[in-house]
Order: structure tokens, then C-alpha cells, then sequence
């Protein structure tokens, strides 16, 4: 009984991320008002997505010193801040806050990184996201 109290106050104290499994279709919904920011079709943005993150919300990935999170796989050197090393932050927001089912700031950083790094930020855009696109559609 007194294990059973226990989880119970830890699942109250520290609540889940409400993570999301999105379909393609349903990210479309959502990154509807992205489509044509800086020049990027909704089609390019949903092939990055899947390649980086496969559109899982909580999505981490390792990657040379550095730590992606979320779907659109922000890392924790430049954009967002995390306690694993000194970040610049320019987005002004944890990294944890890219594991959730709200978008909108993952939206927000985005938007920020395209307009200083370009789409080419996202590797998988040249080889993968910049022809052919009808696949990417709902």
C-alpha cells in the first residue's frame, strides 16, 4: 500500500509529458500556418519532420555534443536550454518544452532557426524534402 501512495504522489507531482505520435495528415492540420514561411512549401516542412523525428513529440537524439528534441529536432547548443551544457538559448525556452503536444513554440523556434540558419538547418531537406513532394500531402 505504502509503494501504491507513493507512485500515486509522484504521478501528481510530476506529471507526464503529453506526448504525440502524430499522422502526417493531422501534422498538416496543425503546421497549417506555416505553410510558405521563408519560402518553405507545408510539403517540405512534414518531409523534414518525418525525417528527423518521425513525428514523435518526444523525440531526443544525440548528435555530435549537442541534443535535438521534439519534432522538429531543436538542438539544446544554440536554440534551447537544457542542464547538459552552457547554451546560447536564442529561442528563450527549455528544451523539454519541445516534448510536448502544444506545437506552438516548437512553431515559434522554427521559425526562428529558418530565418538565421535557412531550411538546409534540417539535413534532410536537400537530399530528401526538395522534389517530388506530392507524398508529403494530405
Amino acid at each position: 500500500m505504502m509503494s501504491f501512495l507513493s507512485l500515486l504522489l509522484v504521478g501528481i507531482l510530476f506529471p507526464a509529458l503529453e506526448a504525440k505520435q502524430f499522422t502526417k495528415c493531422e501534422l498538416s492540420q496543425v503546421l497549417k500556418d506555416m505553410d510558405g514561411y521563408g519560402g518553405v512549401t507545408l510539403p517540405e516542412w512534414i518531409c523534414n519532420i518525418f525525417h528527423v523525428s518521425g513525428y514523435d513529440t518526444q523525440t531526443i537524439v544525440n548528435n555530435n555534443g549537442k541534443t535535438e528534441y521534439g519534432l522538429f529536432q531543436i538542438n539544446n547548443k544554440l536554440w534551447c536550454r537544457d542542464n547538459q551544457i552552457q547554451s546560447r538559448n536564442i529561442c528563450d525556452i527549455s528544451c523539454d518544452k519541445f516534448l510536448d503536444d502544444d506545437l506552438t513554440d516548437d512553431m515559434i523556434c522554427a521559425k526562428k532557426i529558418l530565418d538565421s540558419e535557412g531550411i538546409d538547418y534540417w539535413l534532410p531537406h536537400k537530399p530528401l524534402c526538395s522534389e517530388k513532394l506530392e507524398q508529403w500531402l494530405c
